[in-house]
């Protein structure tokens, strides 16, 4: 699809010579070179960016705009921007895919945990360099579209590389995480490849990597010893644990209203993603635009080379982390006496050997051997609390249908080419490439979308029925991991027949909402999208049905469903809505809670006094907030969630139950004694603002952070880190990163306000590392400058040509 109706081919002449003449004036506005070759690793490492350029125009806040005549142009200023901004971040992310930790931190030290598990630099070397030398990416590289990346993605990365590389030979890395280091050194177009491979099998493979690293054929037994059963009521709790979204390091909020509860017709979307704070799976702004074929704004994953999510001149779109699963095990039965041979069909096959040596800092050689199956690596576990030993019968092997996956960006290039809903809906069924998220989308003529539009093994009830292991009967109804039988092929994954790789649901298995009033996901499954309208007839991997919702989802709803009935909604609602603060727990447990105290702590009439006066929000001016926050954690992770309410969750009645706090269960006065003890002696007072608690320094500057927890239920989320001794909750570890409010007045420009809740920079010296944070600490955005004349009119307007000459 071309985007002919942004820009004609008169309009495209027209701004080239705008770029020409922009590129005159700022000539001088280029960084001082550095050396030719900073880290001494020499051209040939780096792709070529001969002819490669790109005008990037820096507005408010640091947001570049990137203009080039081509993809590869594109690319290359992507690359230069990010680096600028996140030199450090990607440089530790490209030694993570290339298995270089150990040898420059060490092999026991650990990575940040954005592009996978690991949780030593041992294991992720292990596995990263297994990927390397068995040649994954390059495969997937050659496989032809759509099943593989499209010549467009493929020049986008060529560029990136080039842009990235261009930027670390004219400049000199001042942040002082990576400054003089030796592993900041050029990268490769297929190093841009792995780092999107990693990111595409985070549900998958990236979530076993110490088990798939670590396994290990057992020895025989000594005669009359018994090897380990698993078991399958504790590995169930353990499978629901590992995926359930309220444990999850990342989630989101999204919203699209149809034109029908609109101002003025036309669709709105409101996204909200719930993302670390540090590291590198952090979200980095800017607009890209090539002259009549792209022109998108929004919010790329580091390293990543497309809009992630965003918005264009007619729709606009996010993303939430989805429930279902993009994984499944298969239960190896051993061929007696070898245990690197199994029985399929009675046929023993032996396992594939991938013998992996990386280096230790002192340069001490390191080997271990991963070994591989038809259906994928052997695992001995999905993290310390989910062991699935390999003994003298059985092993499991994974099955992760996004290593075949390359396509992601792809979808992101299709969004930001769509016109409508539509062709969102469009570009989803032809490249079939998200592996984690659902997709919330809205457009300027007043539709409204949702779909759940995952990568996900083929796993049918009905095969779950027919062919799961006596374990799998277990995990599979409980948490969506299926533990099928390997033994037999008749327990193949199969195929559907618009999917666009084997063993995955095609686009016509997925749950998809179109045109409601509203559509919204806290990370539920897609049952409750629409409350009046519950999506329904999925199987069990893509999340459940008719199960109670988290506090986020019902409260969301609440919110959205309100927002909808009243109608005449405008993109300053949906402003209101991502700050309103407001606790669904507080809503529903608050007045239990106040008439209760009294005899629950009879000796503390304060902390009954500051509780009844709080004002049920996490604003940063809330008092009894942190109290209450401080409560609820302790209340929730004693209790188990069965006993905390009187009335029971009804699946006629998904919003309004479970409600009714049991403040007779065991554990509520004792959670309440504890938070006001923990309170006083940290020197806390039981009526302090949040603010006063509840913040993030930089630069020696306090800035308050507003929000609550997952548990709490609060839509702008908070996942802080508490140090009662150094006065509350000091960083955020997760929680609102990038968030837009997007619509449309019916002129060529979008109606856009963004955050990015953490800053365009990691870099403590860039006046970018905490703007936006300021902003985000006084709830106030910024104005998207979409369109040309508005770009050109930023008071902070700074333009650079940047090219690899």
């Amino acid at each position: 699809m071309r985007d002919s109706s942004f820009f004609d081919r008169r309009s495209r002449g027209r701004l080239a010579l705008v770029g020409a003449a922009l590129a005159a004036v700022t000539a001088g506005l280029l960084p001082g070179a550095a050396a030719a070759d900073p880290v001494g690793r020499g051209g040939e490492h780096r792709p070529s960016d001969r002819g490669l350029s790109a005008v990037i125009r820096y507005t408010e806040y640091g947001v570049p705009h990137i203009l080039a005549d081509d993809y590869a142009g594109l690319g290359f200023g992507t690359g230069w921007a990010q680096a600028a901004d996140q030199v450090c971040v990607l440089a530790d992310g490209f030694l993570t895919v290339n298995g270089e930790r150990s040898r420059h931190f060490g092999a026991a030290g650990a990575p940040d945990g954005s592009l996978s598990s690991a949780t030593s630099n041992l294991s992720s070397d292990l596995y990263f360099r297994g990927v390397e030398e068995a040649g994954t990416v390059e495969a997937l590289l050659r496989t032809p579209a759509p099943a593989g990346p499209s010549r467009e993605l493929k020049e986008l990365m060529r560029g990136w590389a080039a842009g990235y590389n261009a930027w670390l030979r004219k400049n000199r890395v001042t942040d002082p995480a990576c400054a003089g280091a030796a592993w900041v050194r050029p990268v490769t177009a297929l190093d841009v490849a792995r780092r999107g491979f990693a990111v595409s099998v985070l549900g998958g493979q990236g979530r076993a990597v110490d088990g798939i690293t670590a396994a290990r054929p057992p020895a025989a037994p000594a005669a009359g010893t018994r090897q380990g059963d698993v078991d399958p009521e504790r590995t169930a709790e353990a499978a629901r644990a590992l995926f359930a979204p309220e444990n999850a390091t990342m989630g989101s909020n999204a919203v699209a209203f149809s034109g029908a509860t609109t101002a003025n017709g036309r669709g709105l979307l409101l996204g909200n993603p719930h993302y670390p704070w540090q590291g590198g799976r952090r979200f980095w702004q800017s607009q890209q635009t090539i002259p009549g074929e792209l022109n998108v704004s929004g919010a790329s994953l580091l390293g990543t080379t497309v809009v992630n999510i965003g918005f264009n001149d007619k729709v606009a779109w996010s993303h939430t982390v989805a429930t279902g699963v993009p994984m499944n095990l298969h239960q190896l039965r051993l061929v007696p006496g070898d245990p690197t041979a199994y029985l399929v069909d009675g046929k023993p096959e032996r396992m594939t050997a991938r013998t992996v040596t990386v280096a230790d800092r002192d340069g001490t050689p390191v080997t271990r051997t991963q070994w591989w199956t038809r259906y994928g690596p052997v695992t001995d576990g999905l993290g310390a609390g989910l062991p699935l030993p390999w003994t003298t019968t059985t092993a499991y092997a994974l099955n992760d249908p996004n290593a075949a996956n390359l396509r992601g960006s792809d979808t992101a290039l299709g969004f930001a080419r769509a016109r409508s809903t539509r062709d969102v809906a469009e570009t989803l069924r032809r490249t079939q490439g998200l592996p984690w998220v659902n997709t919330i989308a809205a457009d300027s003529a007043g539709h409204s979308y949702f779909g759940q539009s995952q990568v996900l093994p083929r796993i049918t009830d009905e095969l779950a029925e027919r062919c799961s292991t006596p374990l799998g009967r277990v995990v599979y109804p409980a948490s969506g991991v299926a533990v099928l039988d390997g033994s037999r092929t008749e327990c193949a994954l199969g195929s559907d027949r618009d999917a666009v790789q084997p063993g995955i649901f095609g686009p016509s298995r997925m749950p998809v909402l179109r045109d409601a009033p509203y559509a919204v996901n806290s990370n539920d499954s897609a049952w409750l999208t629409n409350a009046d309208r519950p999506l329904t007839g999925y199987e069990r991997v893509f999340g459940t049905l008719a199960t109670p919702r988290s506090l986020r989802t019902r409260g969301g709803i609440e919110d959205v469903a309100g927002m909808a009935a009243r109608g005449g909604l405008t993109v300053a609602d949906l402003q209101r809505q991502q700050f309103a603060n407001w606790v669904p727990a507080a809503d529903l447990a608050a007045a239990d809670v106040v008439a209760a105290c009294p005899a629950a702590l009879p000796a503390e009439p304060e902390a009954c006094r500051v509780l009844a006066a709080w004002d049920r929000t996490m604003d940063s001016d809330s008092r009894g907030a942190l109290l209450f926050d401080r409560f609820w954690r302790r209340f929730t992770a004693a209790v188990p969630a069965a006993r905390q309410w009187k009335v029971p969750f009804s699946a006629a009645d998904p919003v309004r139950t479970p409600r009714g706090l049991d403040t007779g269960a065991a554990g509520f006065a004792t959670a309440l004694a504890d938070a006001v003890a923990e309170l006083r002696t940290a020197g806390i007072a039981l009526d302090a603002p949040l603010r006063d608690h509840q913040f993030v320094v930089r630069g020696g500057e306090r800035i308050p952070v507003s929000g609550g927890t997952e548990s709490l239920g609060v839509w702008n989320k908070t996942e802080a880190v508490w140090n009662a001794a150094g006065g509350g909750y000091v960083e955020v570890a997760h929680g609102t990163s990038h968030v837009q409010a997007v619509g449309w007045d019916g002129g060529r420009c979008p109606v856009a306000r963004t955050l990015l809740a953490y800053s365009q920079s990691s870099n403590p010296a860039s006046p970018h590392h905490a703007d936006q944070t300021r902003l985000y600490a006084g709830e106030r955005w910024v104005t998207s400058r979409f369109c040309e004349r508005d770009i050109l009119r930023s008071p902070a307007l700074r333009v650079v040509r940047v090219s690899g000459r």
